[in-house]
C-alpha cells in the first residue's frame, strides 16, 4: 500500500494589493502605501518600471492604454497621454539623476503622479521618497525624513561641478607692466652710469 502525500500550493500573492500596515508604521512604510496608490500603476509593483512583463497583471482591458482613445493619442475627455517608457525606480543604477534625498523629495512633490502632477501632500512626498529610499538600500527608514536630514542621503552620482576655468583675457599677459618695467630698469641703469660717471 502506499501513501498519499497531500500537495499543497501557496497561493499566488496578488501583485496589486494594497500593502498592509504593521500597528506603528514606519515612515517608508506609509509611503509603499502611497506608492500603491500613485505610483505603482506606472512604474510597476516592484519599482521595475512600466514593462511588458507588468503590463500583463492589468485586467486585460487595461493592457493596450496606450491606444488612441484611451491613454494615446487622443485621449479620452478628461484623459491623459501616458508616456511610452516609464523608467524604474527601484534596482540598481535607478534614480541616478537625483544627487540627493532632497531634490528627489522635491522632484517627486513638483511633478508626480505622471497624471495629476503636484497632487501629493508635502507628507505624502516624503513618505513615498522614504519608501524609493528604503527599497534602494540608500536609507535605514529608522528616522524620519525631513528636510533636516535629507540633503545628507545621497542617492545618485554626485552633480558635476565645472572647474572655474581662467578666461581668456586673465590667460593673456598684458604690456603694460612689462613695459613700465623695462622703462624703471632703464632708468636705473642711467642712473647708475650717471653715478660712476662722477
Amino acid at each position: 500500500m502506499g501513501t498519499v502525500v497531500a500537495q499543497t500550493s501557496m497561493p499566488t500573492p496578488d501583485r496589486l494589493a494594497q500593502p498592509t500596515l504593521s500597528a506603528s508604521p514606519s515612515q517608508a512604510d506609509k509611503g509603499a502605501q502611497v506608492y500603491w496608490l500613485a505610483c505603482l500603476p506606472c512604474h510597476g509593483d516592484r519599482g521595475q518600471g512600466l514593462t511588458e512583463e507588468f503590463k500583463q497583471t492589468y485586467p486585460e482591458e487595461d493592457r493596450n492604454c496606450w491606444n488612441s482613445g484611451c491613454h494615446g493619442a487622443r485621449p479620452y475627455e478628461n484623459g491623459f497621454t501616458l508616456p511610452p517608457s516609464i523608467p524604474p525606480v527601484i534596482g540598481s543604477g535607478t534614480l541616478q539623476k537625483f544627487p540627493n534625498a532632497t531634490i528627489l523629495r522635491s522632484y517627486i512633490f513638483a511633478t508626480m503622479p505622471w497624471w495629476r502632477p503636484a497632487s501629493l501632500t508635502q507628507e505624502e512626498s516624503w513618505q513615498v521618497t522614504a519608501f524609493l529610499l528604503r527599497e534602494n538600500k540608500l536609507w535605514n527608514a529608522q528616522e524620519d525624513l525631513t528636510t533636516s536630514n535629507a540633503d545628507l542621503i545621497l542617492v545618485g552620482a554626485p552633480v558635476a561641478t565645472a572647474t572655474p576655468q581662467p578666461s581668456a583675457a586673465a590667460l593673456t599677459v598684458s604690456p603694460l607692466p612689462i613695459i613700465i618695467g623695462f622703462i624703471i630698469l632703464v632708468l636705473v641703469l642711467l642712473l647708475l652710469r650717471m653715478l660712476r660717471k662722477k
